[in-house]
């Protein structure tokens, strides 16, 4: 597979209404801590955007939603593997992305044989309290190495100018999410992110 050199991730879907018809060709729809009916809703309303704008969607750990409501790529953290039906959103034809921040969690995830290995966080994040320091340049080089040829994405702490130096390191697509939500101008932030990426 071959995955889009620019990985957005947003929180509602609001945000893929504003910026999908930009030109974003994949994204990721992390909602936290929403009840099931308010989280079916923005799932809907996110697959309805990506279709219309020939984007890719991604929605992150509600996989049993997700495949109701016909939802065909799920990413997955290590803590949300330990409960999710694998072999349910594999007879569903789902593709699956896996978070990973260490050579145990990789072994883990390669089993699995994943579209794509997401690494990080490779600079200091703000989005979220996590137990590992950044990962840097020189982890993404040794992941680039281990993965062989399932697409590696790098994630935290990525902006436009960090962008280039991922790409350098071996990774295939670089997430972001604040360098864009936080950002003064989240547009001219996408324009930005499509030129450094195409």
């Amino acid at each position: 597979m071959s995955l889009d050199r620019f990985y957005p991730i947003f929180d509602s879907a609001a945000w893929l209404d504003r910026l999908v018809p930009l030109g974003i060709k994949l994204v990721q729809l992390r909602i936290k801590d929403t009840p099931a009916p308010m989280l079916r809703r923005e799932i809907r309303q996110a697959k309805a955007i990506c279709a219309a704008h020939d984007c890719t969607l991604v929605i992150n750990d509600h996989w049993q939603i997700a495949l109701e409501e016909g939802c065909d790529f799920i990413h997955l953290g290590q803590e949300d593997l330990d409960t999710a039906d694998l072999s349910a959103i594999r007879d569903a034809g789902a593709r699956l992305g896996v978070s990973t921040h260490d050579k145990v969690e990789l072994a883990r995830a390669l089993d699995l044989r994943p579209e794509y290995i997401a690494l990080g966080p490779i600079y200091p994040t703000i989005l979220k309290k996590m137990k590992w320091h950044e990962q840097g340049l020189d982890r993404l080089r040794d992941w680039r190495d281990l993965v062989e040829q399932t697409p590696l994405v790098a994630i935290g702490g990525m902006s436009v100018a960090r962008a280039a130096g991922a790409f350098d390191a071996g990774a295939d697509s670089v997430a972001a999410v604040t360098d864009i939500t936080l950002h003064a101008n989240p547009e001219g932030r996408i324009a930005d992110w499509l030129r450094a990426t195409r």
